[in-house]
Order: C-alpha cells, then structure tokens, then sequence
C-alpha cells in the first residue's frame, strides 16, 4: 500500500526505524531513567514515521490538483499542521512526562536519518529480494501506466 503512495516510502520508513534500533541499542545502557529514554525515543519514531507518510499523502494530492496555486496553498497548510502537531506533541509529552524530550528530538531527527539512510535501504533490499535497480524501474513504469 505505501508503495502505491511513493516508490520510496517504505524504503525511508525502514531507514527510519534502523535509526531507532541504533539510537536504542547505544543509548540505553548510559542513562539511569531507561523507560524514558526509550518512551521519548519511540514517540519520535513513531512521529517521524507519520510525518513521512503525511509528507507523501500531501505530495501525491498535490500532484492531483490542476490549479497550481491551489496545490500551493494546500502544501503549505498541511506543512503547517504537520510542524504544529510536532509542537503540540513536544508540549503533551513534556506535561504528562511520557518521555524524554532529548530523545523525543533525536526519534523526530530519524525522518532525517531515514532520508540520508534511504540509498543504502534501496540497495539492502534489492540484495535480500534479488532484484536489480533495472526490473524496479521497469515495474514501476508498468505500475504507473
């Protein structure tokens, strides 16, 4: 289904959670309060991870609407939303002390991670599944005709 919304969606989706396992396996030994290092971590994740689907939904609705001025519009606004949900998430985790909020921040910076993991994604999973950059792009033509 994510492929359906971005070829690379789940190949970003995937760098951003091994970011998360790397930033858990290192951090976790050297802080005294684990269960929120790992609560804020996994928050981050989890937000990072819907900020990307949010991000391809946005841009795929956008590619649809003829008006450019319009798909303008609507980039922006849901740009808007998607950082004011950020904020609003910092604020509710830092009231109700779900998490940490330094690792709050380095789950949300896996969006970034993932996007700089996302070539060596590609790669990985075209070794496991045995294919070639050559029949994924074939395909991808096939899929969008």
């Amino acid at each position: 289904m994510l492929k359906r919304i971005n070829a690379v969606l789940p190949e970003l989706i995937w760098g951003i959670l091994i970011y998360g396992i790397v930033i858990q396996l290192a951090g976790v030994w050297f802080v005294s309060d684990k269960l929120r290092y790992s609560s804020g971590l996994w928050i981050g994740i989890a937000l990072a991870v819907g900020m990307a689907i949010h991000m391809a939904v946005v841009l795929n609705d956008a590619a649809d609407i003829a008006a450019e001025e319009a798909a303008r519009k609507r980039v922006i606004f849901q740009s808007t939303l998607r950082y004011a949900m950020v904020v609003i998430l910092f604020f509710l985790v830092a009231y109700f002390k779900l998490g940490d909020l330094v690792t709050l921040f380095f789950g949300v910076m896996g969006l970034k991670a993932g996007a700089y993991l996302q070539p060596l994604t590609h790669k990985v999973i075209l070794k496991l599944t045995g294919r070639s950059d050559a029949s994924l792009s074939e395909k991808n033509n096939e899929d969008r005709r």
